[in-house]
Formats: structure tokens, sequence, C-alpha cells
């Protein structure tokens, strides 16, 4: 059963959300925002939406292949004034990750590069890093709230002021997909 509306966003690349809604990439790498309450990350709520962000995007941050999204999410432009929500996800699975050589298996299932997977993993080495498993679902009709000041900032969740309405959501993937997806990166960590 899903929800009819959601209040909660978790900020991402657009970038990175381009990729999960095209269904290559089903996880997210979160060690937390400069300015996260509690100074690490934590996976505060299980379902959300998904906040596309502009700032921080940068070509030497992602794999080669994905320099053109990166160029046509640039190219596009966003409303500073407005923002505007497509997908809504789903946790399904946290996995804490300390080791190097595990995250370094999770590179084929991401569009980021080695090198800035690793420098998320050792940043606040005393922490691990949260690799999120999301089921992806693509809203019925784009909506758009306006932008607060109160959403700015190095933080990964952000209230929002008013309740979005989902619509008929659609999986990105189908049942199958996602299992084959989730089997891969588990069996990519040993699990």
């Amino acid at each position: 059963m899903f929800p009819t509306s959601c209040q909660i966003a978790l900020k991402e690349w657009a970038v990175t959300v381009k990729a999960l809604d095209r269904g290559e990439q089903i996880l997210l790498l979160r060690k937390g925002g400069i300015r996260e309450e509690g100074r690490d990350f934590q996976v505060l709520y299980p379902e959300f939406l998904l906040y596309p962000t502009f700032e921080h995007q940068k070509e030497e941050l992602l794999k080669e292949t994905y320099h053109p999204d990166l160029h046509t999410v640039l190219s596009q432009g966003y409303d500073k004034a407005n923002i505007t929500f497509s997908h809504w996800a789903r946790v399904e699975e946290v996995i804490e990750l300390t080791e190097q050589e595990k995250v370094d298996t999770l590179s084929p299932y991401h569009i980021w590069t080695q090198d800035y997977a690793q420098k998320r993993l050792h940043w606040k080495p005393r922490h691990p890093l949260s690799i999120m498993l999301l089921r992806l679902y693509q809203l019925e009709e784009p909506r758009t709230v306006p932008y607060l000041p109160g959403y700015s900032g190095c933080k990964s969740w952000v209230q929002l002021s008013q309740d979005v309405s989902l619509g008929n959501l659609t999986p990105i993937l189908t049942d199958e997909e996602f299992s084959s997806k989730v089997s891969k990166v588990k069996g990519a960590l040993g699990l």
C-alpha cells in the first residue's frame, strides 16, 4: 500500500536522480551533510520524495559515461523559486560499510567515480558509509512546491512545508528487475 502524499524529501544530485529514473542505479551512498542533524547521516525516514539538487555536481566526480547526463542536467537549469518532485522512494535496505574493498566492489552499480566513493567512505572515518537500496517510483505527474530558505544547506533531509500529492505511483523497475539488481549488489558485497 502506498501513501497518497508525502512531506519528507531527501536531497540528491539531479544527475543521480536521472540515473535512478532510468533504473541504472538502485543505491545511494550516504555519510551525511555538513549541517546534518547529529553531524552524521541516519535513515530517518523509510519513504520520501527525491529532491533533485544542483550544487556540488562535478564532472570529475562522475564516471565518464555520465558526463553527458550532467551536461544535460546543468544546461536545462532549474527554477530557484520552486522545487519540482517527480519521484518517490522507499528504502528497501540499508547496508553499512567500513571497508574500502567492499565500497570498491560497488563501482559497477553506481555513476560515481571510485575516487569519489572512497572519499565518501573516508570522510568522518569513525562513521560507516550507508548504502541505501531504494525502490523508486515515478509520481503520476511532477509536483512543484515553492522553495523556502529553510530547505537550503548541506543537509540530507528536508521537511516540506506542505504535503505533496503522489497520485498513482509507477515503479521504475519491475519486481523481478529490482530483485535482480538487489541480488547483484548484495552478491558483490558477499551478502
